[in-house]
């Protein structure tokens, strides 16, 4: 009966749409109940003031609301603790099947007070716990596993506390427009087609200097004019430009001359070649059943062909 209530309650309380921009949390968001904590404190203070009544305890009177007092006071603390946060969410990098996605929200506490023991979850239990100083805004991450590629959404999270005694559960429900690209889990090292980096046609990537293909991070003895001052004024940390000629042949990763084995598996080489073939400079593209992306070598291209792949047979889900 219990699961059912709650079951009923969460749909009433998700009756809004997908949150998307920033989130504050004001009375109309946020629900309050007394913790069993709450409850069984309650009963104390009834048997206490029964006690009182019987042996007209005068002293005991004052203890008794001095201590009902105090726990509504705790109730308004619990209610402060979440009252007017701001929240939006922040970008998601992609990760691959198996990996964790980490959903990273932004949190805002605008007021003059810290935030103590703030937590974190999802339906499967996957958690965090955290503190916001005043007026301060704190990157929070939640980190759930990828188990599929691709659209990962966080689902409905609920945030909630129990500051500062534990007595009431305050809580609301935040549910964002924000989703984790998820590619397919890459196949054990295989070597790179060989027919089609034989075949005399197009072109292979080689070190040189005549076009820039992407920066990499630095190594002791890299000549200073190849540093990338824009990056580390970013604080991107200190990389240095590559630069790529042109020469010899394309390597082609296509669908159709993969064995006949089941899709995902064809979806996992073909992700192990994209990333060997990016390893390695060479000038690659893919060709699936749906289309093909042009051979090139640079970071776009990875991040197009792994795309490609995750959403394969998926878009219009």
């Amino acid at each position: 009966m219990f699961a059912t209530f709650k079951r009923l309650f969460r749909n009433w309380a998700f009756r809004r749409s997908v949150e998307s921009g920033t989130l504050v949390l004001n009375q109309r968001r946020i629900y309050i109940v007394p913790s069993r904590q709450g409850f069984g404190f309650a009963l104390v203070l009834l048997m206490m003031l029964l006690g009182d009544i019987n042996y007209n305890l005068s002293l005991g009177y004052v203890l008794t609301f001095l201590l009902a007092t105090m726990a509504g006071l705790t109730m308004l603390y619990a209610f402060r603790n979440l009252a007017q946060l701001e929240i939006h969410a922040g970008y998601v990098e992609p990760v691959f099947a198996g990996e964790q996605a980490h959903f990273v929200f932004h949190f805002n506490n605008p007021g003059t007070l810290p935030r103590y023991q703030i937590h974190l979850h999802d339906d499967d239990g996957h958690h965090t716990v955290f503190d916001l100083p005043a007026q301060r805004s704190t990157p929070i991450e939640l980190t759930i596993p990828a188990t599929r590629r691709g659209w990962m959404d966080s689902g409905r999270l609920t945030l909630y506390t129990h500051f500062p005694l534990g007595l009431f559960y305050a809580w609301t429900y935040i549910h964002f427009e924000v989703r984790c690209l998820v590619y397919p889990k890459p196949a054990a090292p295989q070597p790179l087609p060989a027919s089609s980096a034989q075949d005399g046609i197009g072109k292979v990537l080689a070190a040189g200097d005549e076009d820039f293909s992407g920066l990499r991070n630095y190594v002791a003895g890299d000549a200073m004019p190849r540093i990338a001052w824009k990056a580390l004024a970013r604080e991107q940390g200190l990389q240095v430009k590559q630069f790529t000629s042109q020469q010899g042949r394309e390597l082609w990763l296509d669908w159709s001359q993969l064995p006949n084995i089941a899709q995902e598996r064809k979806l996992e080489l073909l992700a192990r070649w994209v990333l060997d073939a990016d390893a390695q400079g060479l000038m690659y593209g893919l060709r699936l059943p749906d289309g093909e992306v042009a051979p090139q070598n640079n970071p776009a291209q990875r991040t197009e062909c792994l795309r490609r792949l995750a959403l394969f047979g998926l878009e219009e889900a």
